[in-house]
């Protein structure tokens, strides 16, 4: 089996790496006199429907079937208060240096140990959708928050007859399950933005005082992506298509960015059937460093259901819908309202049976990565040419914060730099950058920069980015690439309306001031992870860059 469940009793000792302070406590809690266990999706629906928080709509479920559903299963809404987006604050790595173990364990005991008189449900899934790279996570929840019981059985892989056939054949890491203990209603004055501890070495973690069930997405792909990282995978918060051709090789395309860049719409564009495309996933797969294949983790999608519009085709395929309004429509049934009126970042779990082009493992290597960046001093499309260059402006990808974040609102036109696009990131940074440069380097990918934002004070709508992604896959106007400036190993693809003047002062200093930003993120950096050593070419690429605007 991929991860590991059970011990010989020679192997419960503190000599074992899979065991730690942490994941003892909180695995303990799973064997309570006060948790019953749910192993099916059907058990979970019903629980969820008789939920006094949750909303039964009048819309059916497709593929109730595959989906371990009952029958008749419809959508189920459940809605939060003030906070429906994540709260990166209340993250807090038992591993960081400048955290105290002791005293976030202490606090963890004193968590569980006050919920001894409440129910709790637990349940399993899996996490990776190959024999390559298959890990089993558990999950234990109070009882009232059914939904999100139900959510987790449909966002990842839930355990059925099929899967731990598979499961039984998948490689074996010398790793533990995954253990996530989750507590809503816990509250502490000192973190008052709620508590999530991760101990990401051990794949064990608590979210506390935090109802949104991306919390729980989020922490769970934590720890299935250091556990991939350490087992020769590139960890990959992003989406990922392969175009499939009858007279040359395949390309299979990465798209990184946070939520709302625009990686999900170009991860699941069909550009107009000009190509034969198989789809992987818009939000979370590992890469093989060893032979640059890739495995999707989960079978559901994330989205945001202001995406779609009531009666839409993709709308058909929402589960579980959580933050949104609802309301009767003509019949007098009740629907969803699915464009964020009621609060920014409305959610669904789509189901898998949204794309009629899904595949959980890509078996040809990357051959593209695109970095989604908002920053409107890059034209649309940059190439970068160099893997150093490459993977700088990966671990410097500028972007804007979205409402699926629980942030100051007025903080969210500000440029931040997200390396990688991964917040969820539980290991060194320096770690991610050599395995990106590793990709470039010997796999050879390509590198390009997609600015999803502004440039020359146009936007630049989805159908531009969409036009230069189809020249790209069809390897047409090759020919018209142009230096970008004087930037070594950076060119550009020259559009009518978005001209690139290096001749305007304006737009260099702007420019200029944006690769600064970037320096200075590296250097605040460098200042605040002193236990962190980054390779010192990505300072010199930068201050290179900058020197030639």
């Amino acid at each position: 089996m991929a991860t590991k469940t059970k011990f010989a009793l020679s192997d419960i000792t503190r000599a074992n790496k899979i065991f730690s302070a942490t994941r003892t406590t909180i695995e303990t809690a799973f064997y309570g006199n006060n948790v019953r266990e749910v192993t099916t999706v059907a058990d979970a629906y019903t629980l969820a429907a008789q939920s006094p928080k949750v909303i039964v709509t009048d819309q059916p479920i497709l593929h109730t079937d595959e989906l371990g559903l009952p029958p008749h299963a419809k959508m189920l809404v459940d809605n939060h208060g003030a906070i429906v987006g994540r709260t990166a604050a209340a993250r807090h790595f038992i591993n960081n240096p400048a955290e105290n173990p002791a005293a976030l364990n202490a606090i963890l005991r004193e968590a569980i140990y006050n919920n001894h008189q409440r129910s709790f449900f637990k349940t399993s899934v899996m996490v990776g959708l190959d024999e390559d790279f298959m890990l089993k996570s558990h999950l234990l929840l109070p009882s009232g928050y059914e939904f999100n019981l139900l959510s987790y059985l449909l966002n990842f892989q839930a355990v059925t007859a099929e899967y731990t056939r598979r499961y039984q054949r998948s490689v074996p890491y010398n790793e533990g399950d995954i253990y996530l203990y989750c507590d809503p209603e816990w509250h502490d004055d000192r973190y008052p933005q709620g508590l999530v501890i991760i101990d990401a070495d051990h794949n064990a973690a608590a979210v506390l005082g935090l109802r949104y069930f991306g919390e729980l997405k989020k922490t769970t792909l934590t720890l299935a992506w250091a556990t991939a990282h350490r087992n020769g995978y590139t960890a990959s918060h992003g989406g990922e298509k392969a175009i499939h051709f009858s007279n040359k090789a395949d390309k299979v395309l990465a798209f990184y960015g946070l939520s709302g860049s625009g990686k999900s719409s170009l991860t699941h564009a069909k550009h107009d059937g000009k190509f034969a495309i198989t789809v992987l996933h818009d939000d979370a797969f590992v890469i093989s460093r060893e032979d640059g294949s890739s495995v999707a983790l989960e079978p559901a999608y994330f989205d945001k259901t202001n995406d779609y519009l009531p009666g839409s085709k993709e709308a058909e395929y929402f589960t579980t819908v959580m933050n949104v309004g609802v309301t009767l429509d003509a019949n007098g049934q009740k629907t969803l309202v699915t464009e964020d009126l009621r609060n920014g970042n409305g959610r669904t779990i789509k189901s898998r049976y949204a794309s009629t082009n899904r595949v959980d493992k890509e078996s040809a290597p990357i051959t593209d990565i695109f970095w989604i960046m908002k920053d409107d001093s890059l034209p649309p499309v940059l190439r970068l040419d160099d893997p150093i260059t490459a993977t700088t402006f990966g671990i410097t990808l500028a972007t804007k914060r979205s409402s699926a974040e629980n942030v100051d609102p007025a903080s969210r036109d500000a440029l931040v730099i997200e390396p990688f696009a991964n917040p969820f990131r539980a290991y060194p940074l320096s770690e991610d950058y050599h395995d990106f440069k590793e990709l470039f380097t010997n796999h050879q990918v390509n590198c390009y920069i997609v600015n999803t934002d502004a440039f020359g004070g146009q936007d630049i709508p989805k159908k531009v980015t969409l036009g230069i992604l189809e020249d790209i896959i069809a390897d047409q106007k090759t020919d018209l690439w142009r230096p970008f400036g004087n930037l070594p190993h950076i060119s550009y693809l020259p559009l009518t309306d978005y001209p690139v003047d290096f001749t305007n002062q304006d737009y260099c200093h702007r420019l200029k001031t944006r690769l600064e930003i970037r320096l200075q993120w590296l250097q605040d950096y460098a200042a605040n992870h002193p236990h962190e050593n980054l390779p010192s070419e990505i300072k010199e690429t930068l201050m290179s860059l900058i020197a030639n605007v």
